[in-house]
């Protein structure tokens, strides 16, 4: 295992309410695999992934990863361990410098954690843009003359110049046909096998979480829902919500589109925080908020498995 977290909370709070982005999320991650978190926009998957990268600070929670806690980490001990756990984002191009060359954009991270000169530098660009399929002659644009596919396959380079153990993908194929989609799937597949990295997949695209990932997360409202292996979570899905998303196409945008449902406003007055859409509520759903339970190889937070 190379990461665990446990109990991972975050709150935020927006015109005077605080809210729970993150409640108390557990999950881990082995050698090269790959685990998929699903979830609708404000499901908390992104908070999770900006708390792995300590872009953000986690209320409450252990997030060990190489056996150390990065929540208790100082400064210097942090800087050692940023080049074994790498992020992509959704949008490329606003991570890049428009002014500067993608061989420097690329190689930057080289001069934080490895001690290489020019030449070095240069030969680790090079291996690195042949490995996710850029042309070397790409090393002397500038990031606003690439298409969406090479932006992302540049942002891909400079994430696993360094080799990282550990690869955070943020919806990073949403803006993309799926075409493009496709080949950065594939892209991934081989870098994992290639470099023995472990994936965080982040997506709304549940066919592409099916066919890239070992096991999946399922987010909603900041909970935790269910999780299990990709054969059972797609062959038998146990949470309502699950089941929701599983019912329709496999693209959790156009399942909301179909239904015409407004979830912003759906009203939570505790409960659980699915109760107002779950065909299966019971009396206890109104004022329990159901913990997770461990059924065989699955977790699920369902009062219908709590009895």
């Amino acid at each position: 295992m190379i990461l665990d977290v446990k109990s991972l909370t975050k709150t935020f709070e927006k015109n005077n309410t605080v809210f729970t982005a993150v409640d108390n999320v557990n999950f881990q991650l082995d050698k090269k695999e790959c685990l998929g978190i699903v979830g609708e926009s404000g499901s908390g998957k992104s908070t999770i992934a900006k708390m792995l990268v300590k872009l953000l600070e986690p209320d409450n929670g252990e997030i060990n990863f190489l056996g150390k806690d990065l929540v208790t980490l100082n400064k210097s001990e942090l800087r050692k361990t940023r080049k074994d756990i790498q992020m992509i984002f959704q949008n490329p191009m606003d991570s890049f410098n428009p002014r500067k060359k993608l061989k420097t954009s690329v190689g930057a991270g080289l001069k934080y954690t490895l001690s290489l000169n020019k030449k070095q530098i240069e030969e680790k660009v090079d291996e690195a843009f042949n490995l996710v399929g850029l042309k070397s002659e790409y090393k002397d644009r500038y990031i606003n003359k690439l298409s969406g596919g090479e932006c992302q396959r540049a942002a891909i380079a400079r994430s696993v110049i360094i080799e990282p153990k550990l690869l955070i993908c943020d919806e990073i194929t949403s803006a993309l046909d799926v075409s493009v989609q496709a080949q950065i799937i594939d892209l991934l597949v081989q870098l994992r096998e290639k470099m023995d990295m472990s994936y965080i997949f982040i997506t709304h695209d549940l066919t592409l979480a099916r066919y890239l990932c070992d096991r999946i997360l399922v987010m909603y409202k900041g909970n935790e829902v269910e999780s299990g292996n990709v054969k059972d979570i797609f062959e038998n899905p146990m949470h309502p919500y699950t089941k929701l998303l599983l019912s329709s196409i496999m693209t959790i945008d156009n399942i909301y589109e179909k239904k015409n449902i407004n979830y912003e406003k759906l009203e939570h007055f505790g409960g659980c925080k699915f109760k107002d859409m779950c065909p299966n509520r019971m009396e206890i759903c109104n004022s329990c908020n159901p913990e997770i339970r461990e059924l065989e190889n699955r977790k699920v937070r369902c009062h219908m498995y709590n009895k």
